[in-house]
């Protein structure tokens, strides 16, 4: 790139970063606990300055390549959450009402169905659709996907378009009120007239929608609710970054460290029958 070349590589600002989040560490004390730790491991190297490495983060998110290397995901799942940026919390807003602005974002994953796996992430503004950001990050996605799966909130004509075009199947519950396409031949019009004759087979009331959910195999939708409460449970319910650019590569942090200790092991279980 132009201009004089960096001193320390985007690399070592991002495996810093980590370690912030990881130890839940300010930028500040992540500058001493980094030259500790290099001081015990006995490396004479440089760290660099907390205003360095809030400045680099603050374009980082755009130089990081995939979350997620070797096999490639099949089955997405997608879902979102609310990070708080600033404001007061839930209790005082509801015993006391809200005293000033309250900021957050909205933080949209897809995971892996078979190994829970974060591959795909985006951290954008609270006025942006599910639909939108998740056929976003599925257009990014190197490979076609066999089924993505999502909430009532990705029932979205372009969103279905794109998983027809990516080659994989829609399961998304359709609305209550759902009508009928109408079309004939194969596509995504096809797919959501099949999900809706379905649940009308099954009855069309409430026990109909749970028997198509079960016989799609939508369920494995909380695969990705189970994600984002690890997410929330190890690094809180709210963003440490104030510029939104830091806030993205703080999101892509944290993505990361859910990779990465997926890769060091998952529990594992098998179905046990009991007599009654």
């Amino acid at each position: 790139r132009a201009g004089r070349p960096s001193t320390y590589s985007d690399e070592a600002i991002l495996m810093l970063l980590i370690l912030r989040e990881v130890y839940k560490c300010s930028l500040r004390s992540l500058q001493g606990f980094a030259a500790s730790l290099f001081t015990i491991m006995g490396l004479n190297l440089p760290i660099p300055c907390y205003s360095q490495i809030s400045r680099r983060a603050k374009s980082l998110h755009k130089r990081v390549g995939r979350l997620t290397k070797g096999k490639q995901a099949r089955h997405i799942i997608f879902d979102s959450t609310g990070l708080k940026v600033h404001g007061e919390g839930e209790w005082k807003v509801k015993v006391h009402g809200k005293s000033k602005r309250r900021t957050w974002r909205k933080f949209h994953i897809g995971i892996d169905a078979e190994t829970q796996d974060i591959v795909c992430c985006e951290l954008t503004g609270n006025d942006k659709g599910d639909a939108e950001i998740a056929e976003r990050m599925l257009e990014d996605l190197p490979c076609k996907v066999k089924s993505a799966r999502g909430d009532g909130a990705y029932d979205a004509s372009r969103f279905r378009k794109k998983v027809h075009d990516k080659g994989g199947a829609w399961i998304v519950p359709p609305p209550r009120d759902a009508a009928y396409k109408g079309k004939e031949g194969v596509g995504w019009e096809k797919e959501r007239d099949d999900a809706i004759a379905a649940i009308h087979g099954f009855g069309g009331d409430e026990m109909g929608r749970k028997l198509w959910k079960i016989c799609s195999g939508y369920h494995e939708r909380s695969l990705v609710e189970t994600t984002m409460f690890r997410i929330k449970k190890m690094f809180g319910e709210g963003l440490k970054s104030r510029s939104m650019g830091a806030q993205k590569t703080e999101a892509l942090c944290k993505s990361m460290v859910i990779n990465k200790m997926n890769s060091l092991g998952m529990p594992r279980f098998e179905w046990v029958f009991e007599a009654a």
